[in-house]
């Protein structure tokens, strides 16, 4: 059980560095590096970023309900 959830935790701790690299910065930043200056000036699309929000959001929700329970089983 400990094995599985170590393993779900740096797939999801990976897929969660992918998600927020793939946010469109600020400035310039790595998410310039990625393409996020490029669509910037092609008008991305606002449904796209939204998306990609709500995935980031549950991503993260599955990263920290991972985390608690990899701790409460170690504990």
């Amino acid at each position: 059980m400990i094995l599985g959830l170590s393993i779900a935790l740096m797939i999801t701790s990976t897929v969660m560095i992918l998600l927020v690299l793939l946010h469109k910065g600020k400035g310039s930043g790595l998410s310039d590096l990625f393409g996020g200056g490029i669509s910037s000036n092609y008008g991305g699309s606002s449904v796209v970023e939204r998306n990609l929000d709500r995935i980031t959001i549950v991503a993260g929700g599955v990263w920290f309900s991972l985390v608690v329970a990899l701790s409460l089983l170690l504990k």
